[in-house]
């Protein structure tokens, strides 16, 4: 959506008929994205398997594979929201935690059985080398400080533990790639305003997906970060992408 603000504002302003009083901006500041979350909580995991075209199963599926869990390994699965993807790594006989700041995301996936803990992806509440894997889906993203959150997630993982991020990136094809930047910025928030409880929710989400690294900018950042044997590959055709390293 073209002429939308990415950054502070002196008032509440309208995009679509939206405020941008409810959602968060590029600044990304952790309450104003913890609130933002909040809001979409009621009908988040409807919105996305909406505004994705059910894709976000998929990319759910492709996650588990990565991270080839075993029974009895212990897994943190950071920004997990209402938990879903926590339900079905755990599927694995895996002993996974479900952490997210968003007390109204964990509160809406409370009827879920599994570990639900509050956590600060900038300030892990987990000791040094307590997870054997940790994995981290369209979250990363909404970090005010991308590499401090990777550096929590290589402490708490333990010696050869596995990273998984599965996260928004750029599509490969040039011709697709005009489409769904159009997508993003016009057609989502549209089809937002529709489903979602927050729809202004979904302006800041195309704002920071057009914003975010490529495959290959992700990478660099992990590698900064101290981890080894990062590599990536495309899903959906690069519309989202599963970066893997060890520690």
């Amino acid at each position: 959506m073209t002429g939308v603000p990415v950054g502070p504002t002196e008032g509440p302003t309208t995009v679509c008929g939206m405020s941008d009083s409810s959602r968060a901006d590029l600044a990304k500041r952790p309450d104003e994205v913890a609130s933002m979350f909040d809001g979409v909580a009621k009908r988040y995991d409807l919105t996305n398997t909406v505004l994705s075209f059910g894709q976000d199963r998929r990319w759910r599926a492709a996650t588990a594979r990565a991270l080839g869990l075993r029974s009895g390994d212990v897994v943190l699965d950071l920004a997990a929201g209402t938990a879903v993807s926590t339900v079905e790594l755990a599927k694995s006989g895996a002993i996974v935690v479900a952490a997210d700041f968003s007390l109204g995301m964990l509160k809406a996936g409370s009827h879920r059985d599994v570990p639900k803990v509050a956590a600060d992806a900038m300030a892990l509440p987990f000791a040094d080398e307590s997870f054997d894997a940790a994995t981290i889906s369209f979250g990363l993203r909404n970090v005010n400080d991308v590499g401090v959150a990777l550096g929590e997630l290589r402490r708490v993982l333990r010696p050869g533990g596995r990273l998984v991020i599965c996260e928004f990136s750029t599509p490969t094809w040039a011709p697709f790639r005009t489409v769904y930047l159009e997508y993003l910025m016009k057609a989502l928030p549209e089809v937002a305003t529709r489903v979602s409880s927050n729809p202004a929710a979904y302006v800041y989400l195309a704002e920071s997906i057009r914003e975010w690294p490529d495959q290959a900018g992700l990478a660099a950042l992990i590698r900064d970060a101290g981890f080894r044997g990062v590599h990536w590959h495309n899903l959906s055709g690069g519309i989202a992408a599963l970066h893997s390293a060890v520690k």
